[in-house]
């Protein structure tokens, strides 16, 4: 079972701990979700989402907190509402290789069998929608633009999977820190915010695991981005990104 500790569905708190302002019904915490729209319930319609609302509940961790873990039973599913989630798996010999990162609109949890295939930790404070696997697919069952949705998320997951196998096999350590910038520019812009400031929670060694560079080496590449006067360093683990296009050509080898 998953570890952060989960809110009953009716809480009247949003994902940043602030007091919601409903414009629906009390018991409908998804009219005022800020990245609905952006999430696997953004097809629903209002009928469709007062049942979608009965199998879900309101769940919150903290940095580190663990989420899912590899091998255990697959019982829940999650939609990430804020904050950032990483995903990883361990090898053999106990090194970790981180394979993604979540942010809000993301979908969590999904296993083709009835374990997880992988590990979830919080980044930092992270918000979430959970459902009791089983109840959700009752739901897709029942409504198919649901389950659509869902096909589409798991194929854009297959494509992130393809492209971090290029970026560890072909790239040099500064086009793979630039990519790894430029997609998170690209999720920014996205969800309708400035994509040439981002936000940057992971630290440095969660990047490293996940571009397979050490540490060392990410934080020396990020200062010589710096000296380049191709981004620039603000407080509250933010990124300015002064030049894109330079950005996108360091990306490409250029």
């Amino acid at each position: 079972m998953s570890r952060c500790a989960p809110k009953n569905a009716l809480n009247d708190f949003d994902v940043l701990g602030s007091p919601l302002k409903y414009e629906g019904p009390l018991d409908n915490p998804c009219a005022a979700c800020e990245v609905r729209e952006m999430s696997i319930c953004g097809v629903l319609d209002k009928d469709e989402i007062e049942e979608f609302v009965k199998i879900l509940t309101r769940q919150t961790c903290t940095a580190h907190d663990p989420i899912i873990d590899e091998g255990e039973p697959a019982d829940f599913v999650f939609n990430v509402t804020g904050g950032a989630v990483k995903l990883f798996k361990l090898l053999p010999d106990g090194r970790r290789q981180i394979t993604g990162f979540l942010f809000e609109g993301d979908f969590l949890g999904i296993a083709m069998n009835d374990t997880y295939s992988y590990s979830a930790e919080a980044v930092g404070d992270a918000h979430m929608c959970r459902f009791n696997r089983r109840k959700f697919e009752a739901l897709l069952d029942r409504f198919p633009k649901l389950e659509r949705r869902l096909l589409g998320m798991a194929s854009n997951e297959l494509a992130q999977a393809q492209d971090q196998m290029l970026l560890l096999g072909r790239k040099t350590a500064r086009e793979k820190l630039c990519t790894f910038l430029l997609s998170l520019s690209r999720r920014s812009e996205k969800r309708g915010y400035d994509p040439s400031v981002i936000s940057v929670p992971m630290s440095r060694n969660d990047i490293g695991d996940y571009l397979g560079l050490t540490t060392e080496t990410v934080s020396r590449t990020f200062t010589n981005l710096k000296k380049d006067g191709v981004i620039r360093l603000l407080e509250g683990n933010r990124v300015k990104i002064n030049d894109a296009e330079q950005l996108q050509d360091l990306a490409e080898g250029a």
